[in-house]
C-alpha cells in the first residue's frame, strides 16, 4: 500500500510544494518508507512509498523515464510486469528499476492510454504527460485501489484519501446530504458520490 496525492493549477499557476507535501504527508501511514514530491509548473505530484518489489531508491516515485517528460505516482501492484517489462524490453526500452510501477511508465510510452488494458493487477495512479501537458488517472478494473478528486474553478486535486484533500486551502468541508441520505438509507455508497460535498471518487476501470 502506498499514498499518492496531486494538485493541478488550471490558471497555470505554478503549484505550492508546500501545500503539496502536506497532502502527501496526510497519508504518510500508507508508505512509511520514503516520500517524493515533484513539480512541472501547475501540476504536481506526491507520493508516500511502501517498499515491497524494488527496495532501492532507483523505484523511488515520482517516477520519471529517460527524458523526464512523463512522472509517475502509482500505488498498488501489477502482477505480470515481469511479462511486460520483458515485451517492452524487445522493444527497446530501458529500464533503470526492477519496481513494477515502471512498467506503466514504458507501457505508456509505447500504448498510450491502451497500455491499461494489459495490466492485470490492483491500482491507482496518476501519469503527468509533459510533452503533451495531460494528466491521466487510472484505476483497475474492480476499483480496489482508492483515488479521490475535488475539483472547483481553477484547482483540481486528487489523492489515495479524502483527508489529503483537506489539506489544500481551497477545500471547505460540508456534507453531501444526498450521498448522506443514501448512507443512512442502504448503509453504502454507491456511483461516484461521497460524503463530502464536491468530493468523489475516480470510478473503476
Amino acid at each position: 500500500m502506498c499514498g499518492i496525492a496531486g494538485i493541478v493549477d488550471l490558471t497555470g499557476s505554478a503549484v505550492d510544494v508546500a501545500v503539496l507535501t502536506r497532502m502527501t504527508r496526510a497519508v504518510s501511514h500508507r508508505g512509511p518508507d520514503g516520500e517524493g514530491v515533484s513539480a512541472d509548473g501547475p501540476v504536481g505530484l506526491g507520493h508516500r512509498r511502501l517498499s515491497i518489489i524494488d527496495l532501492s531508491e532507483a523505484a523511488a516515485q515520482p517516477l520519471h523515464n529517460e527524458d523526464g517528460t512523463l512522472a509517475l505516482v502509482y500505488n498498488g501492484e501489477i502482477y505480470n510486469f515481469r511479462e511486460l517489462r520483458r515485451e517492452l524490453q524487445e522493444k527497446g526500452h530501458r529500464f533503470r528499476s526492477l519496481t513494477d510501477s515502471e512498467v506503466l511508465v514504458h507501457g505508456y510510452e509505447e500504448w498510450g492510454e491502451a497500455c491499461i488494458t494489459r495490466l492485470n493487477g490492483m491500482f491507482a495512479f496518476a501519469l503527468w504527460d509533459g510533452s503533451a501537458r495531460r494528466l491521466w488517472l487510472g484505476r483497475d478494473r474492480y476499483g480496489v485501489k482508492p483515488l479521490y478528486y475535488w475539483h472547483r474553478d481553477s484547482q483540481f486535486l486528487f489523492a489515495s484519501e479524502i483527508k489529503a484533500l483537506l489539506q489544500h486551502p481551497a477545500v471547505r468541508v460540508s456534507v453531501n446530504p444526498e450521498a448522506l441520505l443514501e448512507y443512512f438509507t442502504f448503509q453504502n455508497q454507491f456511483g461516484d458520490a461521497t460524503l463530502f460535498a464536491n468530493v468523489r471518487m475516480l470510478p473503476p476501470g
